[in-house]
Order: C-alpha cells, then sequence, then structure tokens
C-alpha cells in the first residue's frame, strides 16, 4: 500500500503533469508540422524544381524498374527514400526553429536577477551589499562613518 500511495504522490507533482501535457502538445504540433511540409512547403518547392513530388524521390536497389515508391514497397523491392528524408530535414528544421523561438521567448520572460554592487567584509570576508553599514553574517560595523550618518529616531512623548 505504501507504494500506492508514493505513486499518487509522485503522479499528482507538478512535474509530471506538465510532462505529460507536454508530450500532448508535442504530438499534436508534430501532426501539424508535418501537414505544413508534405502539404504546404514541398509542393511549391517540388513545382519549382520541375513538378517533382519530393515523397516518390527513391533510388531503387533491385533490378526491376518501378512506377513510384508505393508500387516498389508493395514488390518489397529495396530502396533508399531519399525524398521522404528531405521532407524529415524540412520538418526538422521546422522543429528545431519553433522550439528555438519559444525557449527564446520563455528565457525573455524570466525575471533575470537583479544584481548589485557588493563588497566583502574586512572581518568574516563574506560578500556583503555595498550599503551595508554593518555585516549580516558577522554583525561587525564595516563604515563608522555611515553609521554616525544614520540617525536613531527619536522617541517624543507628549503629556498634555
Amino acid at each position: 500500500m505504501k507504494v500506492v500511495q508514493e505513486f499518487k504522490e509522485f503522479a499528482i507533482r507538478g512535474n509530471v503533469i506538465d510532462m505529460g501535457i507536454g508530450v500532448i502538445i508535442g504530438t499534436a504540433f508534430g501532426k501539424i508540422v508535418d501537414s505544413l511540409v508534405s502539404d504546404i512547403i514541398m509542393p511549391p518547392i517540388g513545382l519549382l524544381l520541375g513538378r517533382v513530388d519530393f515523397s516518390n524521390l527513391y533510388i531503387n536497389l533491385s533490378n526491376r524498374p518501378y512506377s513510384s515508391l508505393s508500387a516498389a514497397k508493395e514488390a518489397g523491392a529495396a530502396t533508399i527514400n531519399y525524398g521522404l528524408f528531405i521532407n524529415s530535414v524540412f520538418h526538422f528544421g521546422i522543429v528545431a526553429f519553433a522550439t528555438f523561438i519559444t525557449i527564446r521567448q520563455i528565457n525573455k520572460l524570466r525575471s533575470s536577477p537583479t544584481s548589485f554592487s557588493s563588497k566583502s567584509c574586512p572581518a568574516c570576508f563574506t560578500t556583503i551589499p555595498a550599503e551595508a553599514y554593518r555585516c549580516p553574517n558577522c554583525t561587525s560595523m564595516l563604515d563608522e562613518s555611515l553609521m554616525n550618518s544614520q540617525s536613531e529616531p527619536e522617541m517624543k512623548i507628549n503629556i498634555s
């Protein structure tokens, strides 16, 4: 029973759920990119290159001629499908570019850590903010002139 409870805790943690959602969205995005490459990008490129259908470009390794890649596959002929490889290269390029743009935007949205000027405490040698007049680690006074300029609030009691 303890294993089931541990698995529940693991499964409902945010990271696992986020990863699952990412896989589902990634799969759907992959289908969109497949359609983009095979249905929108490659037909005009094939038209510019003389009405070439990239998905039918192959090298026949058998001695018999075939009219198309599908006919060669049906006959069980050995083929090198370089047209499908070209489609896959375009697919990879689009996915890589989309991933790059997405990660770039996420990194821009993340808040960069604020940098501050620092100095070293002469007593304990830890790094502290430059504006500090007392070290937060060893509590030693760092600059007496700064401390003296910091005025203590006066307590005034009005008795009337």
